[in-house]
This record gives C-alpha cells, sequence and structure tokens, in this order.
C-alpha cells in the first residue's frame, strides 16, 4: 500500500463513509474511492463490504487497522517536529508545564523573568509530565516543567525543587484531625482522592502501598493534583498531592505529611545535547525561587 492509500484507508476507517473521508481528506470523493480500488487490487481481497449506505471493514482491514493508526500516529509526529523546526526563529520563550505547577508558582516565576524579558513572547501549554517528555522530543517547547525524572535517553533534567507528598483534607469539621503527619495505612482505611497511576507521582504512591501490601479502599481518582485539592476542598474527602501544590490552597485545608514520607522531585527537562539559552536558564532559577517561597 502507498502512503496516500493508506491515509484513506485511515479515513474511511475513522468516518465510515467515502463522503466524510473526502471531505475529512480535503479531496473529492471519486480520489477516495480510485484510491480504495487501487489500495485492494494490490492487496488482493477486499478492505470494504457496502451496507446501507455505510462501508463496513472486513476482517482483513480491522487487522490492519492498528498497524495503520501507529503509522499515522508516526506521521503525525514527523509533522509536528518539522513545523516546529521550522519556526524556530520569532516563536518566541515556550513553556510546556504540569498543570498544578502552572497555578501559583509559574506566575510568580514569570513576574520575575518579565522584568528581564520585557518584549519577548511567551507562549504556556499546560501537559501531564509524560505528554511534556513527548513533547520536548519533538522540540515544540523550549522548557518543561515536570514531575521526577523521565525516563528518555534524549532528554537531560535539571532539579528544581524537592517537596514530598501530602494528605489535604478540609479544616473545621468536627473532630478533625490535628495531627501534623498522618500514616498511609491510616489513611487507606477510608476512601480518599487520588492521582491516576499513569501520572508519575501517581504510580509512585501505588508502590507505596504495594510494598506496604495494603489496597486503597474505593475513592475519587483524578488526573492532576490541582483538581485532587479542589475535590478535597469542597469536601469529596482527603486528597494525597504533592505539596506544592497544597501551597497554592486557599487555607481551607489541614495539611499533613504522609509517612513514610515520599519525597517529590519537580525537574526543568530540555533535549539532550543542547546548550541552555540564557532565557532557559534565567526562567529555571526564576521558578526555583518562586517554587521554593
Amino acid at each position: 500500500m502507498r502512503l496516500k492509500h493508506i491515509e484513506v484507508f485511515h479515513a474511511v476507517m475513522l468516518t465510515g463513509s467515502v463522503s466524510a473521508a473526502s471531505k475529512l481528506l480535503h479531496v473529492t470523493q471519486p480520489a477516495v474511492t480510485q484510491s480504495l480500488q487501487l489500495a485492494e487490487l494490490q492487496l488482493g481481497y477486499a478492505l470494504f463490504t457496502r451496507q446501507r449506505r455505510r462501508l463496513m471493514p472486513t476482517r482483513e482491514a480491522q487487522a490492519l487497522y492498528p498497524e495503520v493508526q501507529a503509522l499515522m500516529s508516526q506521521l503525525e509526529s514527523v509533522r509536528r517536529m518539522a513545523t516546529a523546526l521550522g519556526t524556530g526563529e520569532g516563536q518566541g520563550f515556550r513553556i510546556l508545564i504540569v498543570p498544578s505547577l502552572a497555578v501559583k508558582a509559574l506566575p510568580q516565576a514569570l513576574k520575575a523573568f518579565r522584568r528581564r524579558y520585557r518584549d519577548l513572547p511567551i507562549s504556556v501549554r499546560t501537559l501531564h509530565s509524560n505528554d511534556i517528555a513527548r513533547a520536548m522530543l519533538l522540540q515544540e517547547g523550549d522548557v518543561g516543567i515536570v514531575y521526577g525524572r523521565p525516563s528518555h535517553a534524549a532528554l537531560s533534567d535539571e532539579l528544581v525543587a524537592t517537596g514530598r507528598l501530602v494528605c489535604a483534607s478540609p479544616k473545621g469539621k468536627a473532630g478533625a484531625d490535628r495531627r501534623t503527619t498522618v500514616a498511609l495505612q491510616d489513611l487507606l482505611r477510608e476512601p480518599f482522592i487520588r492521582i491516576d497511576e499513569r501520572d508519575p507521582l501517581g504510580a509512585v504512591l501505588a508502590d507505596q502501598w504495594a510494598r506496604l501490601s495494603l489496597s486503597p479502599r474505593a475513592g475519587i481518582t483524578v488526573q492532576t493534583h490541582h483538581i485532587a485539592m479542589v475535590m478535597a476542598e469542597q469536601g469529596f474527602g482527603p486528597a494525597i498531592i504533592d505539596s506544592f501544590t497544597a501551597q497554592a490552597s486557599g487555607g481551607d485545608l489541614h495539611i499533613r505529611t504522609l509517612l513514610p514520607e515520599v519525597p517529590v522531585e519537580v525537574r526543568a527537562v530540555q533535549p539532550q545535547g543542547l546548550r541552555s539559552p540564557q532565557p532557559v536558564s534565567d526562567f529555571i532559577a526564576a521558578f526555583r525561587q518562586a517554587i521554593e517561597e
């Protein structure tokens, strides 16, 4: 199959019809039909059968589709990198950061950064740590701020600050626990709010209770530490978040250190082998000062 045949096949699988695929690809319907016919001729078997104005994939097409999806994903990565490399001049300063750290620490860091770079255009994208690592590999940012150390040999990282996991629970509740620490095994006895295990800190937490041979009770699972904190503020239960996110709370939460203590690292990520431009170094310094205040 040629690349244009693969693109047409992918579009028809997504949309289910020639007319919808032609709109998606911005080509004519006869062009889509011809590409499908040529692909089937080269392959020697049918990819679709027509049922009630829709194209239904054959068994062979369904088997082929996962590989085509992977290929299209790789092609999109190539396009994104090509675009990022082609717009290197005048694109400004691109910051990729996890959502929780964009609430308080980032604005404070940008105030200091702006005093030196008043006219530099700045763009901010909030992504999860793993997504930031992938985006940095594609040259889509000048600096990434993540939790933990990315496991990519093509990325370099620099420690910005070290905090810890904490338990955040509403203040003022009758009989509220006023201790400054809480044991993980005690917390697991009641439903709580936690971070998805696909997040680096969520994975660390899951490893902790696995080591203690404990299982968490059903609660609420979210994707960001800030959402977990908001859920705790709204009374949905205690939340396990990082101490940096806890600094952004409005004072309505009782913060206790989780025991055994679980360190949380915030790191600045860049592509391996690139010398840090001065704005990157200055931003990291400003962010380090802001997050430690």
